[in-house]
């Protein structure tokens, strides 16, 4: 081979290693290109969409609806206005403009607001109207923008404001089922929110809506007419424990939560605690008939007061004789049921109100449940006054809990306000009677509608057996019970052969008025009131009125003395 060959050779054999080396630095130097590239473009516009993302602090929350599908509350879309200060060009032309559009916002924080070129994101005002929008978007002020938010909305308005509670402006549940789906984690993360499947899964209550109103508009006619200074209700399936109606006026609209502030606003049937009174004496019986010291044909000495110590228990319609146990529900007997709870004695006592869940606070699903107040000693007087009602406080929903159990053969189950099937409750209850017990408490319900003093509920939700016990509490005032201060409660069930619902009805301090002849006690008001009130809610639950002669003999002279009117 010549020298020219070799040399020939040997240059292209360099300029291949060359090319070699330059490709290898050229893939090194895309690779690096690449990876800053990645860093200082991916990254930082991932860092811009959380910074974005931080502003995005309403989740979509998923729709409440009642038991048939009602919605009561849901998302709407709305925009927001905010603005990025650093792109602001004149600060005094950009509050002209936008005062123009919004003159109820404060020039000065306004100012403030623009001022600070440090920041990119400053919120403006929050759901605005469309019209605001368009108008505002034309007027195109330099560095405002609008951001596409959710507000929740309540298309039935007051309706169940209690139950519904409400959310914040970021969209945050602060009370009511509201808060109690944000607690559960019903609401999802951020990066796993989904507008799509959260309308397809509302959150389902076991309020029926149409109940509901009917309780709302007859308690707050009571309130009114009877001068209250408010009033509360609730209506329980005596199979599932589903909390089917609660109301409780004065209320608010969820819409507007500063509403909700006003303390008469609470919600009376689980976060007040209140001294129910002669309710309470169902209890009393139930434990009896359960202890086995009595059945329908024991007799009590009520001819005389109750002496204990230095205190006297008196009867509020004093028979002055010895009354068969029928008897002593009828007329409501304090010295009678007081007989009763000392036949059981202090331990037995306090063992089956312990049992029926009334020394502990009881949970559902609304947040805020307030804890029974319970005497600080147990002593003979204690259970003697405790026996009928006076002297320890519970939340309505608890006693209204009991009589559930009292009603449904015997069975205690924990209340909810969520839809729930009769096979999911079976397995959550505890027997807290026997039928046997159950039953003769039906039978005492159910007499004293017809004979005692629940008549006034009998006759005008006439066809529906209903039953039920009063109960007129003095309230504490001043440290005493004062006789002026009254709460006053029913507690029903209905239809009394086999029951199905359970009411409880309130009125805080309702006034005698025309036609009531000077009374204040429950059964010239609170009774009638949830008489009223079962005779709408019944064929809406389902349950037909049916009619004996008794009945059609009534409703023959009640169309007669209006005949006669006319």
């Amino acid at each position: 081979m010549s020298d020219q060959q070799k040399w020939s050779d040997g240059r292209i054999k360099g300029q291949n290693r060359l090319r070699l080396v330059l490709m290898g630095f050229t893939l090194c130097f895309m690779v690096i290109t690449g990876r800053l590239v990645q860093l200082s473009i991916v990254n930082g516009m991932f860092k811009v969409e959380q910074k974005q993302a931080s502003h995005e602090s309403r989740l979509p929350r998923p729709d409440i609806v009642d038991r048939n599908g009602v919605v009561l509350a849901s998302d709407l879309k709305v925009a927001s206005l905010y603005a990025n200060p650093s792109k602001i060009i004149d600060i005094d032309e950009a509050i002209e403009l936008i005062t123009s559009v919004f003159p109820s916002l404060d020039v000065a924080v306004l100012r403030k607001r623009l001022s600070n070129r440090k920041k990119k994101f400053v919120w403006l005002k929050r759901e605005i109207s469309p019209a605001q929008r368009d108008a505002l978007y034309d007027l195109g002020v330099p560095g405002i923008y609008f951001r596409n938010e959710t507000v929740r909305v309540y298309p039935n308005g007051r309706l169940a404001a209690h139950v519904l509670g409400y959310v914040d402006v970021d969209s945050r549940g602060l009370a009511g089922i509201e808060k109690y789906l944000d607690d559960q984690g019903a609401l999802y993360t951020a990066s796993l929110a989904d507008p799509a499947r959260q309308a397809a899964l509302p959150a389902q209550l076991a309020l029926d809506s149409r109940v509901e109103f009917a309780m709302s508009d007859e308690i707050a006619k009571a309130v009114e007419h009877f001068k209250a200074k408010a009033g509360a209700g609730i209506v329980m399936n005596v199979h599932t424990g589903e909390v089917v109606s609660m109301v409780s006026l004065p209320d608010f609209d969820p819409a507007y939560p500063k509403e909700a502030q006003n303390k008469r606003a609470i919600n009376r049937i689980t976060t007040g605690v209140y001294e129910l009174g002669s309710v309470i004496k169902a209890v009393t019986f139930a434990m009896a008939f359960e202890a086995g010291v009595m059945n329908l044909k024991s007799r009590y000495d009520a001819r005389a007061p109750l002496v204990i110590g230095r205190a006297k228990i008196h009867d509020f319609h004093a028979q002055r004789r010895i009354l068969t146990v029928p008897e002593v529900f009828l007329h409501s007997s304090n010295i009678g049921t007081a007989r009763m709870a000392l036949d059981v004695g202090l331990e037995g006592h306090q063992d089956f109100l312990r049992k029926a869940g009334m020394f502990d606070k009881l949970k559902a699903e609304l947040p805020g449940a307030a804890a029974p107040i319970l005497p600080r000693k147990w002593g003979k007087l204690t259970t003697v006054t405790a026996a009928f009602g006076h002297g320890f406080a519970i939340q309505p929903l608890q006693g209204a809990r009991v009589i559930v159990a009292l009603m449904n053969g015997g069975i205690l189950l924990p209340p909810t306000f969520l839809k729930r099937g009769r096979e999911a409750a079976e397995g959550l209850g505890t027997r807290l009677v026997s039928k046997d017990t159950s039953d003769k408490m039906r039978y005492l319900f159910r007499l004293n509608a017809t004979e005692g003093t629940a008549r006034k509920a009998d006759g005008l939700a006439m066809g529906y057996r209903l039953g039920g016990k009063t109960g007129t509490a003095e309230k504490v005032v001043n440290g005493r019970y004062s006789k002026d201060h009254r709460l006053n409660t029913f507690v029903g069930a209905f239809p009394m052969e086999d029951p199905q619902y359970v009411i409880l009805l309130m009125l805080d301090e309702p006034k005698a008025v025309p036609g009531t002849f000077g009374y204040a006690t429950s059964g010239w008001n609170a009774v009638p009131t949830a008489g009223k009130v079962v005779a709408r809610i019944a064929p809406l639950l389902g349950i037909m009125p049916k009619l004996s002669d008794a009945d059609r003999a009534k409703l023959a002279k009640k169309h007669m003395k209006k005949a006669e009117v006319h």
